[in-house]
């Protein structure tokens, strides 16, 4: 027989293991699979003991992207290791640390961590110079991009393979998935008259393709300056497949500039990014949702989610939305719409891998200029330098469709296609 002592401590236990049991339960019906054993360029360096770069003096381009999955930053690998030296660190637009603003000029400086000197290739020149390459043997690139043509970081490396090749230098990139997938593939390819910085090779708006494959589409189709040709190794990820975005492997989502927090800004940004073209519609800079979110005090939203909708985009839902842009230091200042409140547009994911992103925003620009022409103010020359093409602009004030926008960018395209088929890595 218990006595009632026990039957009490034998109660709580069995209520206690029951508690334990059904938590248990919740959290194994609340974890995700593991991702794919994806293993980028930088692990496969690592976990190689960086041999074909042994005895070698080396300079890193790099931000705080350029990290190992399992979160080494891929100059920390290099400075610790005997065989090699780190030489020199360069940062891109954003700085090492990626806390400078869109556009801010970076300035030089030394790593606290490895005491190794920093140069910008934000600042006084994008392109490195004799003098940062003095004394070395080779230079690796490894910074993650986001799969947009206007985003500088494969600007920034195309112009670092000039300069590798013209001082004889190899040049390595440690290849990082493209997290917005490699098998969709839109928008019109950059005219040569509209080259920039923020469009510095005849590639579309959303190239899908990874840095390794464009800095071998780059350098093989001899488009780097005056027909150097770079001494490039690519350093392949393993496991990635084209079809893949980052929820499919990625556990830890490391912000490549300070305004695409989150992967749904990268994905949204190929066509979201449009509306930088636009003077008086905001793009969400100056809250926490960049991109996700657009809007203007003057909008409808439900006529702007009316339009939207009827253009029946895959892998999207439109919800109405209000914010106050403010300034954020180090991430948005100088905001459109400042301090006012704003009618806008939440643009929901549904379906990662189905979204065409540029379509999207081309029906945005297209709903704008037809439903609101007289509050939609569109600056040409920005229309020019994202696009990569004079024509659009007078396409969208005479108020084209945008599936007759995307037919006229098709031709080249489809020659795109059959050029980048030569350069890809990955199935």
């Amino acid at each position: 027989m218990f006595s009632k002592s026990d039957w009490c401590m034998r109660s709580k236990c069995f209520a206690l293991l029951t508690i334990i049991l059904f938590g248990a339960i919740a959290c194994m019906q609340k974890s995700e699979a593991p991702p794919p054993n994806v293993r980028l360029g930088s692990d496969v360096l690592a976990d190689n003991g960086l041999e074909f770069l042994n005895g070698k003096r080396i300079g890193l381009i790099t931000n705080q992207t350029g990290l190992t999955s399992d979160g080494r930053h891929v100059a920390d690998l290099l400075a610790q290791n005997a065989n090699v030296e780190l030489v020199a660190l360069m940062g891109p637009e954003h700085g090492i640390r990626g806390d400078a603003e869109a556009g801010a000029k970076v300035d030089g400086a030394r790593d606290a961590k490895t005491g190794v000197p920093i140069f910008s290739l934000y600042g006084q020149t994008r392109k490195p110079t004799p003098e940062m390459l003095k004394g070395l043997d080779a230079l690796v690139f490894d910074i993650q991009d986001i799969g947009t043509r206007f985003y500088t970081y494969i600007s920034t490396m195309s112009l670092a393979m000039e300069a590798a090749a013209e001082a004889g230098l190899m040049f390595v990139v440690l290849d990082r998935p493209n997290p917005i997938g490699g098998h969709l593939v839109e928008g019109p390819v950059l005219a040569p008259e509209h080259k920039s910085f923020v469009g510095i090779h005849p590639i579309p708006l959303r190239h899908g393709m990874t840095v390794g494959e464009l800095a071998r589409l780059f350098n093989e189709e001899g488009w780097l300056a005056n027909g150097v040709k770079a001494n490039l190794q690519v350093v392949r990820c393993e496991g990635w497949r084209r079809n893949m975005i980052f929820r499919d492997y990625g556990s830890r989502w490391v912000p490549p500039s300070p305004n695409i927090p989150t992967p749904e800004s990268a994905l949204l940004y190929p066509g979201t990014g449009l509306i930088e073209t636009l003077r008086t519609f905001s793009e969400g800079r100056g809250t926490e949702q960049p991109f996700e979110m657009v809007g203007a005090p003057w909008l409808n939203s439900e006529v702007l989610i009316s339009a939207l909708t009827d253009a029946g985009i895959a892998g999207v839902a439109f919800e109405p939305a209000t914010f106050t842009p403010v300034d954020i230091p180090g991430k948005a200042t100088g905001n459109k719409y400042d301090q006012q409140l704003c009618n806008g547009v939440h643009f929901v994911i549904q379906d990662g891998h189905k979204l065409p992103a540029v379509r999207l925003g081309f029906e945005l620009l297209v709903a704008l200029q037809k439903h609101f022409p007289q509050q939609l103010e569109i600056k040409q020359k920005s229309v020019e330098r994202l696009t990569g093409q004079s024509w659009i602009y007078e396409s969208l004030l005479r108020g084209v469709t945008a599936d007759t926008i995307a037919a006229k960018w098709q031709d080249d395209l489809d020659k795109f296609m059959q050029v980048r088929s030569k350069y890809l890595l990955y199935e």
